[in-house]
């Protein structure tokens, strides 16, 4: 069957997640930072990641932001940094003011000219999701943001995929579903969906017993999958 809905995770398909990290180490006064933004970055991303999935395993939800929290102080106390409120209230503040990647905004606007519906399913929190969105310019084409708040549970949980369906009334072989992180791709393969893995690292596919449909290096190519 003919795609007829693109769905996208967020943090790290859509919107760059070291942003925050990079812009405060470019800000005057933060020289000592700027020598620890990527590790910081990268920590902070994992950690935040791997809180959403021992969460979901224990039976313990709790909104992004808190995750979001969390992964920070554990990637600044591995940095030596724990000791800087101000810098740590800085970088929370950027967070909710992540830019979106070069390619997106044309992306979506072609996938809207060809008459997709289009969406996000994030473990972004609502008002997280909403601050993303309007700080990159990107509502006009996007039809909704889903939030797994609605479920309670964080992905890669069968229900949080369930939300696309109930949203937009389709089957699970007319989505196509995009995202960075490889589980998520995979995860989504699992569940019935088209998908595409966007591999800006050129890391390895990880070893589940799905793989991404397509994987890619950017999302410049996302409208031609959608009509393939």
């Amino acid at each position: 069957m003919a795609i007829t809905t693109c769905i996208f995770d967020a943090y790290g398909t859509l919107f760059d997640v070291a942003a925050a990290a990079r812009e405060a180490a470019s800000e005057p006064g933060r020289e000592a930072f700027a020598q620890h933004w990527q590790k910081v970055a990268d920590d902070w991303r994992l950690k935040q990641l791997q809180y959403t999935w021992l969460r979901a395993v224990a039976d313990a939800h709790t909104d992004f932001w808190e995750v979001t929290q969390n992964g920070l102080d554990w990637a600044l106390e591995a940095s030596g940094l724990q000791g800087d409120p101000e810098l740590r209230e800085r970088l929370l503040s950027l967070y909710w003011e992540l830019s979106a990647y070069p390619e997106v905004p044309d992306m979506l606007a072609n996938l809207k000219a060809a008459g997709m519906n289009t969406a996000i399913l994030s473990n972004g929190s609502p008002d997280m999701l909403t601050g993303a969105v309007d700080s990159a310019g990107v509502q006009e084409f996007l039809d909704d943001v889903l939030s797994v708040e609605d479920v309670q549970i964080f992905k890669p949980a069968a229900v949080v995929y369930d939300l696309v369906g109930k949203r937009f009334n389709c089957a699970k072989d007319d989505v196509l579903f995009v995202s960075s992180n490889g589980w998520d791709a995979g995860c989504a393969t699992g569940y019935g969906f088209t998908t595409a893995w966007v591999n800006r690292a050129g890391e390895p596919v990880d070893r589940l017993p799905w793989t991404p449909t397509h994987i890619l290096s950017d999302l410049t190519s996302i409208p031609d999958l959608t009509s393939s």
